[in-house]
Parts: structure tokens; C-alpha cells; sequence
């Protein structure tokens, strides 16, 4: 809807990551392997996971949830990206952009989610094992990866409804490589200080709330280990967990930076490269961390190779 003094936009510009066609080339090709990792090594973990009975868990449930939703937000961000690093009209419409910001405010939620849930099925399996069958069994489990993905697309409506709804007056320039909200912020003539700490409070919640969901489950997990666990038990459980904590620290600690530092101390360019960590690099990383730490998943990844167990593609869960 057209306001005063304002235009309708139709589109978009976005400025990218680099300025120079030789560093354009460059990045392109490097982000080119990232995404075509991402994606095979996220749809290999899926699939790794659906044929291997030994896999049929809550955890690796989780997990190959996990990597649909890194597959999920990269594929929102980087082919776009990579197209911009191609052409010299680098547009994006009006409604591309905000259905970006959708789907990648939708996807990021519920990896947050998630990063909780599997802190939690950690605790119930290493502090309450005899109950653990029981607790998270495969309807519970089934009611919380739905309620991820609810709470995720809620979200990311009731974003991208407001923000798709501001006044845009004189610039279309998105100083960023996608749509995200706080550079779009930049553009609108309106005065935007309200939402942005709305905004502001509504992703402290959600990466806050679930991160403290993950510390406080690995608090109790760490005195279980250290008073009831011995040996290779303590080792086993050590391994799984620390899988978990590396892909949860980088993931949480580029969206704090990006999401909750002061207003005061933003930057656009900083924004930029911390972004390509959470968006790029990191979905990359999730099933190398969870596969090169993880002997269940070597195991089953050799013995796919080897053919030593025939694939079952009953589901996740035995």
C-alpha cells in the first residue's frame, strides 16, 4: 500500500559481500563448495539415519530434523547469493525478499528449538536412562519436532507480516547479501526504534530461552557423568554431548552477536561476516561435527560402504 511522500517498491538491490569482480569470483567458487557440502552432507546424514536401524533413536531423530533445517535455511540463503555474485543487477522483488526472510526466520527458530530438544533428550538419557524409552518415545518426540516447526513459522509470520508492512520511502539498497530484518529496518522512513526492540525481545526469548534449556540439561548431564558414569560409559557419553556443545556454541554465539549486542555497537559489515557463519559455514559444519565425533555414525557410515547392513526404510525409529 502506497503512503505519503513514499514510493512502492518493486524490488530490492542487494549489495553483497564484495565489491570487485575478481573477489566475486572468488567467493563465489568458495561458496559454491560450501553449499554443495551443506547439502550432501545434511541429505547423507538424513538418509544415513532413515537406513540404519541402530539409528532409529530420539536423538538421531533430532538430529536428521536438524539437518533438514540446515539444508532448509542455507538453500533460502546462498543460491540467492550466489546469483547476486554473477550478474550486475543484483535485484531481488519485493516479494522474494520478505518470502527469504520467512523462510530463514522460520528455519532459524526452529533450529534453536531443536539445539534445546536435543539438550533435553541428553539429559533423559544419560540422568534417567530406565525412563527414557518412555519419555521420549516416538509420539512425544513426533509432538515436539511439530511443535518446533509451529512455533518457528508463527514467528517468522508475525515478523515478516510487520516488517513487509513498513513504509519504504527513497533508498532500496539492502547493505547485506539477503533479507534480513535489521538492515531492511535501515530503509524504512518510519520510526521503527518500537519493533526493532520488540524484535529485539521476541529473539532474545527465543535464543536465550533455549539456550539456557541446553545449559541447564548439560549441567545435570555433567553431574550425572561425574558421579554415576565410570570408564568407557563416561567416554561414550562424553562423546556424544561435546558433538552437541560445539555445534550449539557456534551456532548461538554468531546469533547473539548478530541479534542481541546493543544498538549502539551495530555494524552493517560485521553483521555481514558474522551472518555468513550462522547462514553458510555453520549448517556445512553441523554434520561433520555430529558424523567425525560420533562412533555410532561412523560405524553405520562404514557399514553402509561396506554393505554390511541392509537399509531399512521403515522410519526413524525401530
Amino acid at each position: 500500500m502506497a503512503r505519503n511522500n513514499c514510493t512502492l517498491l518493486t524490488e530490492f538491490i542487494l549489495l553483497g559481500l564484495a565489491d570487485t569482480l575478481e573477489l566475486q569470483t572468488i567467493l563465489f567458487f568458495l561458496f559454491l563448495v560450501i553449499y554443495t557440502l551443506t547439502v550432501v552432507g545434511n541429505i547423507g546424514m538424513i538418509l544415513l539415519i532413515r537406513t540404519d536401524s541402530q539409528l532409529h533413536t530420539s536423538m538421531y531423530f533430532f538430529l536428521a530434523i536438524l539437518s533438514f533445517a540446515d539444508v532448509g535455511y542455507s538453500s533460502t540463503i546462498t543460491p540467492k547469493m550466489l546469483i547476486v555474485f554473477l550478474t550486475e543487477k543484483k535485484t531481488i522483488s519485493f516479494a522474494g525478499c520478505f518470502l527469504q526472510m520467512y523462510f530463514f526466520i522460520a528455519f532459524a527458530t526452529i533450529e534453536c528449538i531443536l539445539f534445546g530438544l536435543m539438550a533435553y533428550d541428553r539429559y533423559v538419557a544419560i540422568c534417567n536412562p530406565l525412563l527414557y524409552s518412555l519419555i521420549m518415545s516416538r509420539t512425544v518426540c513426533l509432538k515436539m519436532a511439530t511443535g518446533a516447526f509451529a512455533a518457528g513459522l508463527l514467528n517468522s509470520m508475525v515478523h515478516t507480516g510487520y516488517v513487509s508492512s513498513l513504509p519504504f520511502c527513497s533508498s532500496n539498497v539492502i547493505h547485506h547479501f539477503f533479507c534480513d530484518t535489521p538492515p531492511i529496518f535501515k530503509l524504512s522512513c518510519s520510526d521503527t526504534r518500537l519493533y526493532e526492540s520488540i524484535l529485539s525481545t521476541f529473539a532474545g526469548v527465543n535464543i536465550v530461552g533455549t539456550l539456557l534449556v541446553t545449559l541447564t540439561s548439560y549441567c545435570y548431564i555433567l553431574f550425572s557423568i561425574f558421579h554415576v558414569h565410570a570408564g568407557a560409559g563416561r567416554r561414550k557419553a562424553f562423546s556424544t554431548c561435546a558433538s552437541h556443545l560445539t555445534a550449539v556454541i557456534l551456532f548461538y554465539s554468531t546469533s547473539i552477536y548478530t541479534y542481541l549486542r546493543p544498538t549502539s555497537s551495530y555494524s552493517l559489515n560485521q553483521d555481514k561476516v558474522a551472518s555468513v557463519f550462522y547462514t553458510v559455514v555453520i549448517p556445512m559444519l553441523n554434520p561433520l561435527i555430529y558424523s567425525l565425533r560420533n562412533k555410532e555414525v561412523k560405524k553405520s557410515l562404514w557399514n553402509v560402504i561396506t554393505r554390511k547392513r541392509v537399509p531399512s526404510l521403515l522410519g526413524l525409529f525401530g
